[in-house]
């Protein structure tokens, strides 16, 4: 899944912070308006949100964010799949740091 670190933030928001505006996940997790739109949009035809309209909102159009059943599902995925990607990345970054190390030694 493209955007997959992103993703990840946006679910986990969600799921926490349900009444979330757009605006507020802007600011929360330092994401354009564009992003959060199109990661909402795209999530949301996916099955993995919904939006429900909520009538005690002063805002004309407001919503709550609810990962639906799949998406609970879809989110633990998500996250696995972003943990394996960062554990990876940390395996090559330790085998870098201990390459480095080695050609300091060597240069001594």
């Amino acid at each position: 899944m493209k955007h997959l670190e992103e993703t990840v933030k946006l679910l986990n928001h969600i799921h926490e912070n349900p009444e979330s505006t757009q605006r507020i996940l802007v600011k929360e997790l330092d994401f354009s308006l564009g992003k959060v739109n199109y990661l909402i949009k795209a999530l949301t035809e996916k099955g993995i949100i919904k939006l429900k309209s909520f009538k005690g909102s002063r805002k004309k159009a407001g919503y709550l964010y609810l990962l639906t059943p799949e998406g609970l599902k879809k989110k633990a995925e998500i996250t696995r799949r972003f943990l394996e990607h960062r554990l990876e990345e940390y395996d090559k970054m330790q085998e870098e740091i201990k390459m480095l190390k080695m050609r300091l030694e060597n240069t001594d």
